[in-house]
């Protein structure tokens, strides 16, 4: 696991610039770093050794150097590839994955990326012709950031990195904050820097001679086969299985993330690690934010070591400021500070770990997910009648039953947005004071795209591939990959493979969802090793206790100070944010997602565009 960045057009400054933009992404490879610059490109990259300690350094080149490689994350099937190239006639001269990108492009072109199984980013400089072909894996597992400024394309793992480039210019993209407001993360290409992208997952392009060219390779094809619950557990259990013995391999010591929950004690136990990490928070709740209990008890089954630690509330939101500044952009995820202090943990003893990421998405493990299948008698009413009822109580005070009514007034694609919906249209246009904010279109516009793409589906199927798009990419591997890296600390995802995919868009909804539980088929499977109790156990995924925490003076009084700052006036009615905190800390209402979405950009603010 590394980083790299780069850019064309090189300023001839003795490669003092890219230097100070490569150390700014040092966490992501301590270990050593490598740089490549000529009158076309400067190319450089911060290593974290897992695979052929001594000869994977990059830059790599080819055997004639014709080609130039830098590469960010691992290739688990690149030891069939390399056989195959091999027999082609390729020649290497090292073991590492990295190689065989190389020898990869050189044989197959831009078909290359079909052929991976793994999480990748790169980038391949073609000396020859100046051109550059670049591909992020597909699920966007590693990320991928590029703008254009000035005379150049510039490029890399973190956009921290472009700060330190001259001809960067740093400016708040507003129309980022008011989608922000409803996703809790940045759900566009463009992120929250203007005129810097995203690649998209299972993109590559080609840039040469000053244009860019891009391509999806991959989408979902959710095509249910017949067949039982148990012939699918059975299948989930051998594919997941094989999925995580292709994840071990390393030449370091690999761990395990281990929550109370099926998905990490699935991987755990499959991986037949030698250590497993969990975090709890304290809490006047007692235990309810705390897992650890559960885990050593389930690392006890398993015969693994569990090591854990406690987080204190100063701690978390100590370390609050200093983590934003490692998402690159806001992320209103209370879990990725969690994530954060897991990771943390987990590196004082191994480089790499196992985690379950993506098994939700994949397997239909979301509790909104059962949502479609639950249906009441007021269900039966014509829609246009549930449309006209939905539409008044948008007007009246948002509570439970109400809520229920506005959603039943709409269609999936006009209410399911991801698994997190903070500020609704109309309460984010209200909220804001940034007109450019405002401007944002509609979140359900964003999800378009994809809804169209499974117009076909049923309900379930629809709100998976959305997730599968979306959340997934901006919320759930966001946090997962700058929250490990942030501690030099490789985090690998089994559920998120190539072949388990191909699996799992062939289960029928039946061994999906029901209205008594969700991931059907994957809790079946994991019923054969692991205890009862655990694989039917609900998601939590170390639990944060921010809407306790906002109740108490100390914490309120940090946050006040936030939302009555000047940076909140130029952004917001800081009224309406002093009337979320009040009614909150009264006990009238839970708005703590709200408040937290809103502290969130405001700290993240600070730390880009105030210091």
């Amino acid at each position: 696991m590394c980083g790299f960045v780069g850019f064309t057009n090189f300023i001839n400054d003795d490669g003092v610039i890219l230097e100070q933009m490569m150390n700014r992404i040092v966490h992501r490879g301590p270990d050593s770093e490598g740089k490549f610059i000529d009158s076309d490109i400067a190319l450089g990259f911060r290593r974290l050794s897992i695979i052929d300690l001594a000869e994977g350094d990059q830059p790599m080149f080819n055997e004639d150097k014709s080609l130039v490689l830098v590469f960010n994350g691992e290739i688990y099937n690149f030891k069939d590839l390399r056989a195959e190239l091999i027999e082609a006639g390729h020649t290497f001269s090292n073991n590492s994955d990295s190689e065989v990108l190389l020898h990869g492009f050189e044989e197959w072109g831009e078909e290359l990326v079909k052929k991976l199984r793994g999480m990748f980013a790169f980038v391949i400089f073609d000396r020859r012709d100046k051109s550059i072909f670049a591909a992020r894996d597909m699920f966007g597992i590693k990320p991928f950031y590029y703008t254009f400024m000035g005379e150049s394309f510039i490029f890399g793992s973190e956009i921290k990195s472009f700060l330190d480039h001259p001809e960067f210019k740093k400016e708040l993209n507003e129309e980022a904050l008011g989608h922000y407001l409803s996703f809790q993360y940045s759900p566009a290409e463009e992120t929250f820097f203007k005129n810097v992208f995203k690649l998209p997952p299972a993109h590559f392009f080609t840039f040469k001679n000053g244009e860019m060219q891009k391509t999806r390779y991959w989408k979902p094809e959710f095509k249910a086969e017949e067949g039982v619950l148990e012939y699918f557990s059975d299948i989930t259990d051998t594919t997941v299985r094989e999925s995580v013995a292709a994840h071990k391999i390393a030449d370091v010591e690999v761990g395990s993330f281990l929550s109370s929950g099926i998905d990490s004690s699935y991987i755990a136990e499959a991986a037949k690690v030698d250590k497993t990490f969990t975090v709890g928070f304290e809490s006047p709740d007692g235990d309810r934010y705390n897992e650890i209990h559960f885990a050593k008890k389930f690392a006890d089954t398993i015969g693994v070591e569990n090591i854990s630690k406690i987080i204190t509330d100063e701690e978390y939101w100590s370390s609050f400021p200093e983590i934003q500044y490692f998402m690159d952009e806001p992320l209103a995820d209370p879990a990725a500070i969690a994530l954060y202090f897991v990771s943390k943990l987990a590196s004082e003893h191994v480089k790499v770990v196992m985690s379950g990421e993506g098994a939700d998405e994949l397997f239909g493990g979301y509790r909104i997910y059962q949502e479609p299948l639950t249906l009441t008698v007021y269900d039966k009413l014509p829609f246009a009648v549930k449309r006209f009822i939905g539409k008044i109580c948008e007007y009246l005070p948002q509570k439970h039953g109400i809520n229920y009514l506005v959603r039943r007034g709409k269609t999936i694609e006009e209410r399911f947005i991801g698994n997190a919906n903070i500020f609704s249209f109309k309460e984010r246009n209200e909220l804001l004071k940034s007109e450019k904010a405002k401007n944002a279109v509609e979140p359900s516009l964003l999800c378009k795209k994809f809804y169209d793409e499974v117009s076909d589906k049923d309900t379930v199927t629809k709100m998976q591939y959305l997730d599968i798009n979306m959340w997934l990419m901006g919320d759930i591997l966001l946090k997962a990959d700058k929250t490990s890296m942030a501690n030099s600390l490789e985090l690998r995802v089994p559920f998120l493979d190539k072949k388990v995919m191909e699996f799992a868009q062939t289960i029928p909804l039946n061994s999906r969802v029901n209205t008594v539980t969700t991931k059907l088929a994957l809790r079946k499977a994991a019923e054969k090793t692991l205890p009862p109790l655990t694989a039917n156990k609900d998601k939590l995924g170390f639990p944060v206790p921010i809407r306790v925490w906002l109740k108490e003076d100390k914490y309120y009084n940090i946050v006040k100070e936030a939302f009555l700052s000047e940076t909140a006036n130029k952004y917001f009615n800081t009224d309406k944010l002093m009337s979320l905190l009040d009614i909150h800390k009264s006990g009238k209402a839970d708005t703590s997602r709200k408040i937290w979405t809103v502290y969130t950009f405001l700290v993240w603010h600070k730390k880009y565009f105030e210091i």
